[in-house]
């Protein structure tokens, strides 16, 4: 019996050259991964929409900075990221694959690099940044987020009678 050409087997697996992927099934996987609108993500701009504030989505807050925060509050310079545990090395919920783990060290460790250079910058600029584990309730995240953004609207020095009133919406008042 000839073994079927169409089923998958691991001994014929040749990676791209340069290629991280361990088999073909991973390296589809992998390559389908999404960068925005994941399911933690949107749980929690649903979540804080719910609560009235609005934001903008996958936006840079510092356009010299390459790095797009997950949920943007413009006026109130709060940039949100909902981190991935697996991606950016959930103290809780990260384990390093079995296979390619030099690979996945450099990656994960880069990550984290990554977003603690982010924090800075963007602190620097004068931004709060909110960092929300994607296994965080998305409740719990929004409220989080909704009092960052209210601590910063009222920090603001509102110039006349249409400003107040601006904040005053913003805040869940007026």
């Amino acid at each position: 019996m000839t073994p079927r050409r169409d089923v998958y087997h691991p001994t014929d697996y040749q990676p791209p050259q340069g290629s991280w992927a361990s088999s073909e099934p991973n390296r589809k996987t992998m390559l389908a991964n999404r960068h925005r609108d994941t399911g933690p993500e949107l749980r929690v701009r649903r979540a804080v929409h719910a609560m009235g504030l609005r934001y903008r989505v996958a936006t840079r807050p510092l356009k010299a900075v390459g790095r797009s925060a997950d949920l943007v509050f413009t006026r109130a310079r709060v940039a949100v990221f909902v981190d991935g545990c697996f991606w950016h090395g959930c103290p809780d919920h990260f384990s390093l694959p079995s296979t390619n783990t030099d690979y996945w060290t450099t990656k994960i460790e880069g990550n984290a690099l990554r977003d603690r250079e982010t924090d800075h910058l963007l602190d620097d600029a004068g931004w709060t940044v909110v960092r929300i584990w994607e296994h965080e309730l998305a409740l719990e995240a929004a409220t989080q987020i909704a009092g960052s953004v209210r601590e910063r609207l009222a920090a603001l020095k509102p110039r006349g009678a249409a400003d107040r009133t601006r904040l005053d919406e913003a805040m869940g008042g007026g």
